[in-house]
């Protein structure tokens, strides 16, 4: 079987989105993936916070990859639902988003995960989400 992280990376460099946002894959173990964003103010809304938009590509995608994780082999996913909640504005030098798998299912996973900023050391949740998740 091949490296969780492999798995997840090959997917993830296949994703010109998210290459075009400028963000890279931290970590990714069996039901849980990181993800990091560099703040740019080309990816910002009127008022110089990252765009929600942003935001939730970042906490889509770790849901979905912490499924991919659990997924079989030969198997890809795709998200069927996700709720997010945005905290406060995403401001920081970096966006670091995690996502967790709460439950593998055969055909679905529910997951959740949470996108932070940080200044420095200095972090603040900026939105949680949860997610359903789908093998096809």
């Amino acid at each position: 079987m091949p490296d969780p992280f492999e798995r997840i990376n090959q997917s993830f460099q296949s994703q010109t989105f998210m290459q075009t946002l400028g963000a890279k894959l931290v970590s990714a173990e069996i039901g849980c993936v990181t993800i990091e964003l560099p703040f740019s103010e080309n990816l910002c809304q009127q008022q110089g916070f990252l765009h929600a938009g942003v935001v939730a590509t970042l906490a889509d995608n770790v849901c979905g990859y912490a499924a991919l994780t659990e997924a079989p082999y030969g198997t890809d996913v795709v998200t069927a639902e996700f709720k997010i909640n945005f905290l406060r504005p995403a401001i920081g030098e970096k966006l670091v988003a995690s996502g967790q798998v709460i439950n593998a299912g055969k055909r679905l996973s529910v997951c959740r995960g949470e996108v932070r900023a940080y200044t420095g050391e200095t972090h603040k949740v900026v939105a949680v989400v949860q997610a359903t998740v789908a093998n096809v």
